[in-house]
């Protein structure tokens, strides 16, 4: 006999988080930053250089990184991430996306910021 009762999807109140974090490392693919302090343009000197070869990048990417945490808090209070959930499921939800969403953003941001500072 097949039950037909609905579930709520597993993945509700994760796909901002999920699909921004492959958008993310996407652009990171396209935007291809340094890696390493010695393939930096102020190695072996001083002074700041940019990780990516567009130095407006050093602005747009913290900026995208905290629209990615926006978009994730805005998913967390739609009435679709809470349809058929009781309080503490929610809120466990919830908290993992953002800090997965925050954690994620720091570590990203520091790894490129201070590369060639």
């Amino acid at each position: 006999m097949v039950d037909r009762r609905w579930r709520p999807s597993r993945l509700s109140g994760f796909w901002a988080c999920l699909v921004g974090g492959a958008a993310i490392a996407a652009l990171l693919m396209v935007l291809d930053p340094v890696t390493r302090y010695e393939d930096c343009p102020n190695h072996g000197g001083n002074g700041n250089a940019s990780a990516f070869d567009d130095a407006s990048w050093d602005l747009w990417f913290p900026l995208v990184l905290l629209g990615w945490l926006g978009l994730v808090a805005v998913e967390q209070t739609l009435p679709v991430t809470r349809r058929h959930r009781g309080g503490v499921d929610v809120a466990v939800r919830a908290g993992s996306a953002l800090v997965l969403c925050t954690v994620s953003s720091c570590c990203l941001f520091l790894n490129v910021a201070i590369v060639c500072r």
